[in-house]
């Protein structure tokens, strides 16, 4: 294997026919560089339609009220109706399999009228009345100050927690939030934390523009009374988001007396439906890329075994003279078989290379700002893999025209010119 001479006699064959070796090790680079991009580009996509998804729990789903669309126990076609307060412990007591159950209420939203003021400085954003389980379903990075707790929700304190956004519209450059008042519909707020949003484009800049306030506070405060806007619900672990929705959905529907086959009164949105679609769409990507890449690699490999049928042809004589002066078998065998683990080996490796340099060089110009495409970078483990899968595949490529140089007769190739 580390015979010097063996070395030189590859060299010396590869070199010989310059641009045909060329030719053909760029097939194999250019399979291997392919499928490593393609790789790239898919973890690319998918890391950023995850991020798309933000800290939100997967196993989450949310619920709201519309008009109803079916006549029921004497209520008319098109009513309205609300969620209140007993709804919470309702869902709590009779659906077990819920793990946390948080209403919410929301005043206003980015874009509308004005709603929120600080001194000379005002704006529109969406203020939430929420009770803490909240920050349990959607995360947020707190950059000052502390989010909401229990005790803020039982003595009702007017207190907020305000997105970066609301922060820099409201306050001055390097002016501290915490402790300072903010006026809601005239209603005024201190303020005792600010947050970053995890989440992209237009779902991080609404986190942003966004006020959490006590969820008691927030019904006071506005005269929301009883008032449920909707629900934010997880499931326990192992346990189904689409099971707890059902459940939940029919409670709600028998409290509010809303037909059970009425297919518009309960909206609802089921994150973990949505994610696992999403999953398994990349997971379809990702084994479509893996079929055109080994496709593209096969044709790059079999190049090299064509190539070296044609070595081999133009070699009948020397290997011929070399099985007369007792040449064993498997050293011709083990040196046509090198030739190709070696060929194939060194433009695999040029592909990876040049393949993962790109990859890094674009997930470095986008940085976090990506929105749907970020990190389009390949685990390393998996383009290791790729290499040696490579080399596999170089190795057999070479054991046809082994077996071809095999079968050469001494005598008649001695006769070859």
């Amino acid at each position: 294997m580390f015979d010097r001479d063996r070395w030189n006699e590859i060299y010396i064959t590869l070199s010989r026919n310059k641009l045909r070796t060329f030719l053909t090790a760029f097939g194999v680079f250019w399979g291997l560089f392919m499928l490593i991009i393609m790789l790239g580009s898919g973890n690319g996509l998918k890391n950023g339609v995850t991020k798309g998804f933000g800290d939100f729990a997967t196993n989450s789903f949310f619920t709201w009220t519309w008009k109803t669309s079916m006549p029921y126990k004497g209520f008319p076609q098109g009513r309205n109706f609300n969620f209140n307060n007993s709804d919470i412990q309702a869902i709590k007591d009779n659906v077990p399999q819920a793990a946390v159950v948080a209403p919410r209420n929301q005043l206003g939203n980015y874009g509308g009228t004005n709603n929120v003021i600080r001194g000379l400085n005002s704006g529109a954003f969406g203020v939430y009345g929420d009770y803490p389980e909240i920050f349990t379903i959607q995360s947020y990075r707190l950059d000052e100050g502390r989010l909401l707790n229990q005790n803020d929700l039982n003595e009702k304190r007017k207190v907020a927690v305000i997105g970066q956004r609301v922060k820099e519209v409201l306050f001055d450059p390097g002016e501290d939030p915490i402790g300072e008042s903010i006026q809601v519909n005239g209603v005024y707020f201190s303020v005792i934390g600010v947050f970053k949003s995890s989440k992209s484009l237009d779902r991080g800049e609404e986190d942003a523009t966004s006020i959490f306030i006590p969820f008691s506070t927030f019904q006071n405060a506005f005269n929301y009374q009883n008032v449920v806007g909707w629900f934010a619900i997880t499931s326990k672990p192992n346990v189904s988001a689409s099971e707890v929705e059902a459940k939940v959905v029919s409670l709600l529907k028998e409290r509010h007396s809303v037909h059970p086959d009425d297919p518009q009164a309960v909206g609802h949105f089921n994150l973990e439906d949505e994610y696992n679609k999403m999953m398994g769409l990349f997971t379809g990507i990702e084994i479509l890329i893996w079929i055109v890449g080994i496709g593209t690699l096969l044709a790059g490999v079999i190049g090299v075994s064509n190539i070296m049928l044609i070595i081999i042809k133009e070699r009948t004589s020397e290997i011929g003279i070399r099985r007369a002066i007792g040449a064993p078998p498997f050293d011709i065998a083990r040196q046509i078989v090198l030739e190709s683990v070696v060929l194939t080996s060194i433009a695999g490796y040029f592909g990876l290379v040049l393949g993962v340099g790109i990859l890094e060089a674009v997930s470095s110009a986008i940085g976090e700002g990506g929105g749907f495409f970020a990190n389009p970078t390949v685990d390393l483990s998996v383009a290791l893999k790729s290499l040696l899968v490579l080399v596999f595949a170089g190795a057999f490529a070479g054991l046809i025209p082994a077996y071809r140089a095999l079968k050469i007769k001494p005598i008649e190739a001695v006769r070859t010119e």
